[in-house]
């Protein structure tokens, strides 16, 4: 079969990733942003998807399609590499979009809907997760984007996926910059983990502990700390290459996770800090706070 060529301007996003990890949240964001998403889509149908985009009688008309794929396509689920080979040799340049959260909250939240995994069978819960860990594991480490669901709520879960394709035609790198705690753990997508604990914690400060780092009062105790204010600086200047090379490179979509013990007070606020330093034409940032409220 030839090649479906790409019309100009094309854009495909490919959802993918672990059975309960929020694939059908994403996906409601694209809808809801102008995306043609189409939900559990065997692989080999993608070709077939995209010749609706040469259909379109005006450029400005040009759909922006989306097609969730996973485990639940059984068999054809093999084919989804074939089809993305054929669609590069097109021209398009399918983003791949990775969906992963910890095997506890996996399960945690198959348990609350009281739904077998599609891959459990006859054995437990944790078997079909691990099963289907194992068959997404090359396909993780090809994806685009990989977005760690193990900390957030549905609402969080869509501000942090809106952004990343809410306006194509703006800066070409988008970096999330993600407050957290780690006593609840280190996101498992970020890109880079700046530990924030090597300055004093306000919790110890009576006025300060029930504010947060978007507070001003907190904000200013941070970030006039001996250390902080450069601390911010030479994180933007490493960063500065590396964007660089991403844009080079057309990666997107980067995370840059800061943490302190609870996520409320020094990750917060530094966090806010790096939003405003990072941002240019090129750069847009975006702050997505996982652990405030967990206290």
């Amino acid at each position: 079969m030839d090649a479906v060529e790409a019309p100009r301007d094309a854009q495909l996003v490919i959802l993918t990733g672990m059975s309960g990890a929020g694939r059908s949240t994403a996906a409601n964001v694209l809808e809801d942003s102008g995306w043609y998403v189409i939900d559990n889509l065997p692989p080999h149908l993608l070709v077939p998807l995209v010749e609706l985009a040469r259909t379109a009688p005006q450029p400005s008309e040009l759909p922006r399609l989306a097609a969730v794929v996973d485990v639940r396509a059984r068999g054809f689920f093999a084919h989804l590499q074939t089809a993305l080979d054929e669609l590069r040799q097109g021209g398009w340049r399918p983003t791949l979009v990775f969906l992963d959260a910890t095997d506890e909250t996996l399960v945690r939240r198959f348990e609350s809907v009281r739904r077998p995994h599609p891959l459990q069978g006859d054995g437990r819960l944790l078997d079909g997760i691990s099963r289907e860990r194992e068959m997404l594991a090359d396909l993780r480490s090809t994806s685009d984007v990989v977005i760690d669901t193990s900390g957030l709520n549905v609402h969080q879960l869509a501000k942090k996926v809106h952004p990343i394709f809410h306006d194509t035609a703006g800066p070409r790198v988008r970096i999330a910059l993600m407050s957290f705690g780690f006593k609840y753990g280190v996101p498992l997508d970020a890109d880079f983990v700046l530990d924030m604990r090597f300055l004093p914690n306000p919790f110890w400060i009576p006025e300060l502990r029930p504010l947060t780092g978007r507070d001003e009062e907190v904000a200013d105790f941070v970030l006039r700390q001996e250390g902080a204010s450069e601390f911010v600086e030479r994180v933007v200047a490493m960063l500065d290459p590396v964007i660089e090379g991403y844009l080079r490179e057309g990666r997107r979509y980067v995370t840059v996770a800061v943490g302190c013990t609870g996520g409320k007070h020094r990750s917060v606020a530094v966090a806010e800090a790096l939003r405003t330093r990072l941002a240019s034409d090129e750069v847009a940032t975006f702050v997505v706070h996982r652990d405030l409220g967990q206290e």
